[in-house]
């Protein structure tokens, strides 16, 4: 019942943590080192397909610009003649996003502490002449000290020659700044800083500041910075958060104010990146000698079945190295990535999962022991994915990985209870005999 593993040069690939919709990534494991890795796996045809060549070459290139304590690292890029691969530092302790759902709202002081990491890395990026333009909560995770990653650098813009501003509208539309959504240019910097402010208070609220379901109204609220902070915030917290949040980019707080001001000051360690030498060769011979230079893919296994999953991969992967986060199910909620276990037949794992996705109105496809679920957002703005990938962990005992593919997370939380509740003949129930809380194994989540 194995299936098939790879080896990529000294990294052995082993299960997808994660899936867009043009990139794959892989955990995998530096066997010279032990340290344990995220590949980023992307298809060379399908970015050739997509115009994506651009844009996949200069988040390589900004990753490997702005290495700092608080951004995730790119070890190294490695291309076979039809694949390229990024090699990510392994973040395990998750997304900040998941954790704010976990508490609703987060203590001042954590807050403080995330945001000084926070405007840290983005501080970094700007002396780079880097700018994210993409920042939330999602793209903010966690590593197993619950220190701060920056991640997801796709949109980002490198320096523009003689200061230009930047034109190109993009990022999520109730994190960008008003400036992004007209026409006449802006300035990258201002716009991080506007993100940052927004997920300052996302953090300390719980909720958007703004959130409207027709993006016309939202654009409204946003250009006018239509918005009240709840009566729990300090004074100070809603002080610097009015400044950030200021519509217009000429009188907004900048990173320099945002370092002096009194109730960010509060506790601050600021951190000093150690200097290093980048070197873009690696990137160069990915996109312009790939037929050249490449790293094969070696299979060591290749037999028919559910991939097999050892203990060191479940407690790898689960969060912060602890096997709490695997098993404790006392949460009211879910995560992005959230798993179910069953003693059932892997065949007829697939099945039930095929026939109730298909009583919800989604379009399924199936392969080797993976199924993707497709279907329109209820905002009906975009495309709703989520993939299933079946594991065995012990003979016959399987666990099913559930993830989001595409979609807004919130909805997947909904649709996850919903289509758990229809699956409830497959997934395993230990009876009291076996554990004293009912609720053990039966749901896995990180």
């Amino acid at each position: 019942m194995k299936k098939g593993t790879k080896k990529l040069g000294k990294y052995e690939i082993g299960r997808t943590i994660g899936q867009g919709t043009f990139a794959k990534v892989k955990f995998a494991k530096n066997t010279d080192t032990g340290e344990s890795v995220a590949i980023k796996v992307l298809a060379k045809p399908t970015i050739l397909k997509h115009g994506m060549v651009v844009q996949i070459k200069r988040e390589i290139s900004v990753m490997k610009i702005v290495k700092h304590p608080y951004i995730v690292r790119l070890h190294e890029v490695l291309a076979s003649k039809t694949k390229i691969y990024i090699i990510l530092e392994f973040v395990s302790g998750g997304e900040l996003f998941d954790k704010i759902v976990h508490c609703v709202r987060l203590s001042e002081n954590e807050c403080r502490l995330y945001f000084q990491q926070l405007i840290d890395a983005v501080a970094h990026c700007h002396s780079k002449g880097v700018y994210h333009r993409d920042l939330k909560p999602e793209n903010l995770l966690l590593d197993s000290s619950g220190n701060l990653k920056v991640s997801d650098f796709g949109l980002s813009a490198l320096p523009q020659q003689g200061g230009r501003l930047l034109h190109t509208t993009c990022g999520t539309p109730n994190y960008v700044a008003p400036e992004v959504l007209g026409n006449e240019g802006y300035d990258g910097a201002a716009a991080d800083v506007w993100s940052c402010g927004v997920i300052l208070f996302v953090i300390m609220a719980g909720y958007l500041p703004f959130d409207e379901i027709d993006l016309p109204t939202l654009y409204k609220k946003i250009s006018a910075a239509q918005f009240s902070c709840p009566f729990w915030f300090s004074p100070g917290a809603k002080s610097l958060i009015q400044k950030i949040l200021d519509p217009n980019p000429k009188t907004r707080i900048q990173i320099e104010g945002i370092k002096k001001d009194p109730w960010f000051c509060k506790h601050y360690v600021p951190v000093k990146p150690r200097e290093e030498e980048v070197n873009l060769d690696d990137v160069l011979a990915v996109f312009n000698d790939i037929e050249d230079q490449y790293v094969s893919e070696q299979p060591l296994v290749n037999q028919g079945g559910p991939l097999i999953m050892n203990a060191f991969e479940m407690i790898t992967l689960s969060q912060g190295l602890n096997l709490s986060a695997l098993f404790d199910r006392q949460q009211d909620y879910v995560k992005r990535q959230t798993r179910f276990v069953s003693r059932k037949p892997a065949t007829v794992i697939i099945s039930s999962v095929e026939a109730v996705a298909e009583s919800m109105g989604l379009k399924v496809h199936t392969r080797n022991y993976k199924t993707r679920l497709e279907g329109r957002s209820a905002n009906k703005q975009g495309q709703f994915a989520v993939v299933l990938e079946i594991f065995e962990v012990a003979p016959s005992l399987f666990m099913v990985d559930v993830r989001k593919a595409a979609g807004d997370t919130l909805e997947y939380h909904k649709f996850y209870k919903n289509f758990c509740s229809k699956l409830e003949s497959i997934i395993w129930k230990p009876t009291e005999g076996l554990n004293r809380n009912p609720s053990f194994f039966r749901t896995i989540t990180y």
